[in-house]
């Protein structure tokens, strides 16, 4: 049976065979489906065009899937905030990261015990932060397989904890971390360290209530210099149109449940409580 192919179909057929790349092809097949005549004497090539574009597609997707073990490392954000604990080789990562979130990262003595990025979940006081532990930063870091990529963790969080053993691992980090502009926080075996990780995050917990209630349990995280006005738009999208008063409770007023208005500044610990009108 004749298939009386087209003009317009020859002509994709003809952009497909010149086609160089996946999407170049893929749409010359999608233009072929489209222009093919529909009858009974084209259905073999119509299905044989399906079979490519689906063939063409799961290639496609293996190719995507192999570079991006090579060359990625997808980090699913979590929390509040993000910090990563950066050191030299068995400078205690894991286990700060284990004391920290209560993960089950592997310890152990001999080197490079971790190989791909590790994390975790640090509750302070309701506020969620994420942690993550990047594998041993060695001469050359940047050079290396995946020192791009991990580099590129570094510079998204808000702060990097600094572990080492000595001046010489020291000054190792600082060498290869020189075009890293992320705050840094040394640790030193503080017992006291979640605290410190707090004051150095630049963030506040703020607590919100609805009047008559008790306030929530978890509290907001904002960073330092946020007001009122911050708290509302969180809170709901129109609370800004309907806003009356705001009544502060806590430390940093004169006396709980001061009025205040949207560009009162909040401070550490404060609860905020809304009114509408």
């Amino acid at each position: 049976m004749a298939t009386n192919l087209t003009p317009q179909y020859q002509k994709a057929e003809e952009e497909y065979h010149q086609a160089k790349t996946f999407s170049e092809k893929l749409a010359a097949l999608t233009k072929m489906l489209r222009e093919i005549p529909k009858h009974k004497g084209t259905e073999t090539m119509q299905q044989q065009i399906k079979q490519r574009m689906a063939k063409l597609k799961v290639t496609e997707e293996k190719q995507r899937q192999q570079k991006k073990g090579r060359h990625g490392f997808a980090l699913k954000r979590e929390g509040d905030a993000l910090i990563v604990l950066v050191g030299t080789v068995n400078s205690g990562k894991s286990t700060l990261l284990n004391k920290l979130t209560g993960t089950h990262a592997e310890v152990a003595d001999y080197p490079f015990t971790t190989k791909m990025p590790e994390m975790g979940v640090m509750d302070y006081h309701g506020v969620k932060i994420q942690v993550v532990e990047i594998p041993a930063v060695v001469n050359n870091f940047a050079d290396t397989k995946m020192g791009p990529t991990f580099l590129s963790l570094i510079k998204q969080a808000q702060l990097m904890v600094l572990l080492f053993k000595n001046p010489e691992e020291k000054a190792l980090l600082d060498r290869e971390l020189v075009d890293v502009q992320t705050k840094r926080l040394m640790y030193n075996q503080q017992e006291n360290f979640p605290d410190l990780i707090w004051m150095n995050l630049g963030l506040i917990k703020v607590y919100t209530k609805q009047p008559g209630k008790k306030r929530e349990e978890r509290p907001l995280a904002l960073k330092n210099g946020a007001t009122v006005r911050d708290v509302a738009e969180i809170v709901h999208k129109d609370f800004l149109k309907m806003f009356r008063f705001a009544r502060i409770y806590g430390k940093n007023v004169r006396f709980d449940g001061q009025m205040v208005g949207l560009d009162h500044m909040l401070k550490d610990d404060d609860t905020v409580e809304l009114h509408l009108g």
